[in-house]
């Protein structure tokens, strides 16, 4: 798939206490949920060509998630921003798509109108929030089918911090939030391929990147109560670019991690 690089990163995580420690979720505004930056109209064209060609791979939905995804649309549609503007049955993105309501999935259409990966969680019959619906086309090393219908813990399981302690907090995050009070957090990855469909099973081996050629991979990761359902959507806006786009002084602070290809 296409490289989609952008040319400088909105915040550097690493270097704000508050989201440098783990699981760094802090609390966000509404209005800052979605983002349009500079290569929406990129990763725009990327996303509904993978929803095209490669539907299978990148949208899942179980039953239990199929209102919860039209309630999603209906939050979304409410929080377009005025680069939007309604068409007849449609909405005009920014990039001057039309996207036509009615016509996919509601969780597709929510997909096709912003930038963001679209993971829906609900609570399941062990306690525990599960993976129950989901547009991914933009996956950091991990492939949407072995995750669909699986709990939080169980979709972590490859993520060493992710302990049993770790579990317990982020399960009583997200039976916490609360309508119109969105968190966030963002990560940051070291990669060698640039893409930004970076599918990976579980039980791929992973090597490290050369020396040269590095890009940085951060996710902004929203966490949304859906209103009118049991769900909380989880949110990934994916930026990528150059090492050399940071300023030096977040590049000699940005700690030592694994470099991936």
């Amino acid at each position: 798939m296409s490289d989609v690089l952008h040319s400088h990163l909105p915040s550097v995580p690493w270097m704000v206490p508050a989201l440098a420690r783990l699981p760094g979720v802090v609390p966000l505004a509404m209005r800052d949920w979605l983002s349009v930056d500079e290569v929406f109209a990129a990763q725009m064209a990327l996303r509904d060509r993978l929803l095209a060609e490669r539907r299978a791979a990148v949208y899942a939905m179980t039953p239990a998630a199929e209102a919860a995804a039209a309630a999603l649309l209906a939050l979304i549609l409410d929080q377009l921003g005025p680069a939007y503007r309604r068409e007849g049955d449609g909405i005009m993105r920014p990039d001057g798509v039309r996207v036509p309501l009615g016509a996919d999935p509601p969780l597709v259409t929510a997909a096709r109108l912003v930038q963001e990966d679209l993971c829906l969680h609900q609570p399941g019959p062990m306690g525990e929030h599960v993976l129950s619906g989901a547009v991914l086309c933009f996956p950091a090393s991990w492939t949407l089918s072995e995750k669909i219908g699986r709990p939080l813990s169980a979709i972590h399981a490859p993520v060493a911090p992710y302990d049993a302690q770790m579990a317990a907090r982020v399960q009583r995050l997200f039976d916490a939030i609360r309508p119109d009070r969105p968190l966030w957090r963002q990560n940051a990855l070291v990669y060698a391929d640039p893409a930004l469909h970076q599918p990976r099973p579980e039980a791929a081996p992973r090597r490290d990147a050369p020396e040269k050629g590095r890009y940085l991979r951060s996710e902004k990761q929203c966490f949304v109560r859906v209103p009118g359902s049991d769900a909380v959507v989880f949110t990934i806006h994916t930026y990528v670019l150059p090492l050399e786009a940071l300023p030096p002084e977040a590049r000699r602070a940005l700690p030592h991690a694994p470099s991936v290809t």
